[in-house]
């Protein structure tokens, strides 16, 4: 896990590596263990480094084979790597450290832009061909590790980070309208290409793009799940896919394993992350450290679930760790998880992420965490009304279900510059459900859920929160394999029993009943969602300071009513309309735009 960064020039100029230095020194965090730049003719490369496999200085980056003519920079895990350079060492190749970066490097040798293909794990990387001067950008299948992309005259940068990108100067830092109603209507997720600054876009998962020296580039979506039942099933009942499931996240869980570095996991005390607990116990794990978090109660709302994750620990013997947040570092918490936020993102389990991380990544460097499960697996309150929606009306339906507000109500909220003729976000929702496949309702919005909706939400904040820490975040839920099963998997059998139906069947007997049959939890933090004293003083300040005036983005006199009854209005999901407005405020300030 670690950073990475890089431009390429389309003039005839050289890549200027004073400025990929600048980039890389942004996202120090994410790599605290070495550095580097590389620079050849019109490509230079940067990187920050997180030591987790190979931990010599032979796996330092970027990773250079002059013999081969390629350099790389790498970010994420390759969990079949070892399996990979055995494949590649019976080609003919010789290996120069114990790596995973380095089989990327000699997949690509081998494979060319279709080694990701031959990948299992979660990735961001950039490949420079020396001798056809091609840069090649890819990205993992579930968006797990981010890549931002910035033009300009003649020139390409790239970062881990959108604020690092920044760095480089010249960015068109305006606001996007389109991503804008995106952000207010999909709970701040912008999905790819778009970001909320209209300067900067993300390479969308599961996409290979190649840039020639001239700056044209193509891409190619590699993978796409297919959320239909297969004939392979066709005599398969609820047993079959309970074993199917459970064998499928214990090989996920076993993947995931791979480090030079101890692996912990991330106990919210829910079934997700007690069943990663579990297989982990079963694989022989002992010692294992699980870390929770809680919060002080507020507004009447309990902070911990530390009853839950506690049975768990005591269960599997771990070495379990409680983290109860002092009342007096959750003011300054949030804006340092401001800080940490490639891109604004509403959800107040970044602050809870951004604490727990800090006092993990003082025991280890690598966690496994449950992220996904809800997505793959239909565990949200949102999916079973739309069961029975005929397809023809899924859009409509989706809508009802998962949007924060219909299109009209923007205008109540947004300065009339800012609005638009148009529903773009009810457009995005309309091309989703068109696609072919999918052909029940719920099957679509499981689709556009996991692969979208997921990409930058949940998994985007665990991956900029853990990483503000140098913490790596593994996700064994977004198994490329795990996730094709369970969108084959019928789905009454996802949404039997309350919810992850099917997940809940394979976690019986593996793990305690009284954490499978526990109503759902979430990851409380009472202060945000309940906005008082300090905190509500802090959302005042943003959306009151004169830099949020000039720039116009939110009616005044819809602020007045919001900031004297701060907690009236929530989404059509619940979460608080002023904090929504108020984080992409302090998200902005935060960056000087």
């Amino acid at each position: 896990m670690c950073g990475i960064a890089g431009e390429m020039r389309f003039d005839g100029g050289s890549a200027d590596p004073a400025v990929v230095a600048r980039i890389v020194k942004a996202m120090e965090r994410r790599g605290p263990d070495g550095t580097g730049v590389h620079a050849a003719g019109p490509v230079a490369l940067g990187h920050r480094r997180l030591k987790i496999i190979d931990l010599s200085e032979r796996g330092a980056q970027p990773m250079v084979d002059s013999a081969l003519g390629l350099a790389v920079v790498f970010n994420g895990c390759i969990y079949n790597y070892r399996d990979l350079r055995r494949e590649l060492e019976a080609a003919g190749y010789a290996f120069f450290s114990d790596s995973d970066t380095e089989t990327v490097l000699k997949a690509y040798a081998h494979w060319g832009p279709e080694c990701v293909e031959h990948f299992y794990g979660m990735f961001a990387f950039a490949v420079a061909e020396r001798d056809s001067g091609r840069l090649v950008l890819g990205r993992d299948r579930l968006g797990i590790k981010p890549l931002y992309l910035t033009e300009g005259p003649g020139v390409l940068r790239f970062a881990s980070s959108l604020p690092a990108l920044l760095e480089a100067g010249g960015v068109d830092t305006s606001i996007d309208p389109v991503a804008l109603h995106h952000y207010m209507t999909f709970h701040s997720v912008v999905p790819a290409p778009r970001t909320i600054l209209a300067g900067v876009g993300k390479l969308p998962p599961a996409t290979v793009r190649t840039y020639e020296p001239d700056g044209r580039h193509s891409d190619r979506v590699y993978w796409r799940p297919e959320h239909d039942r297969r004939p392979e099933h066709a005599d398969w009942g609820p047993g079959e896919w309970r074993e199917a499931v459970l064998d499928g996240l214990r090989t996920a869980v076993r993947r995931r394993m791979v480090a030079d570095v101890p692996v912990g996991v991330l106990l919210s005390g829910g079934l997700d992350s007690s069943l990663i607990v579990a297989l982990l116990a079963q694989e022989g794990q002992t010692g294992l450290k699980t870390f929770s978090v809680g919060f002080h109660a507020a507004g009447g709302e309990k902070g911990d679930e530390f009853e839950f994750s506690d049975i768990v620990a005591e269960e599997f013997a771990t070495d379990h760790q409680q983290i109860l947040v002092d009342p007096a570092r959750m003011l300054p918490a949030v804006d340092e998880a401001v800080t940490a936020m490639a891109e604004p993102m509403v959800s107040h389990d970044c602050v809870a992420f951004y604490l727990l991380s800090e006092q993990v990544s003082k025991s280890v460097t690598v966690v496994q965490s449950g992220q996904g499960a809800d997505e793959v697996f239909a565990g949200y309150d949102w999916y079973p009304p739309l069961r029975e929606t005929p397809r023809d009306r899924a859009v409509e339906a989706y809508q009802a279900v998962f949007t924060d507000r219909p299109h009209a109500e923007l205008a109540d909220i947004l300065e009339p510059e800012w609005l638009l003729d148009h529903d773009p976000s009810r457009e995005f929702l309309a091309e989703h459900f068109g696609m072919a496949g999918a052909r029940e309702t719920l099957d679509a919005a499981l689709r556009l859920d996991s692969t979208i909706m997921l990409v930058d939400d949940p998994v985007k904040r665990v991956d900029n929160m853990t990483m503000a820490w140098g913490l790596e975040a593994r996700v064994p839920f977004l198994d490329h394999e795990l996730v094709e099963l369970a969108a084959a998997c019928p789905p009454e059998l996802k949404l039997a029993h309350g919810g992850k139906g099917v997940l809940k069947a394979a976690a019986r007997g593996v793990v305690p009943d009284d954490v499978i049959d526990r109503p759902k939890g979430y990851f409380p933090v009472p202060a945000i969602r309940h906005l008082e004293g300090p905190f509500l003083k802090r959302v005042r300040d943003a959306v009151t300071d004169p830099v949020a005036k000039a720039r116009g983005l939110v009616r005044g006199d819809w602020l007045d009513r919001m900031l004297a009854n701060p907690n009236a209005q929530r989404t059509n999901l619940g979460s608080n309309a002023l904090w929504q407005v108020a984080l992409l405020e302090m998200w902005l300030q935060e960056r000087g735009i």
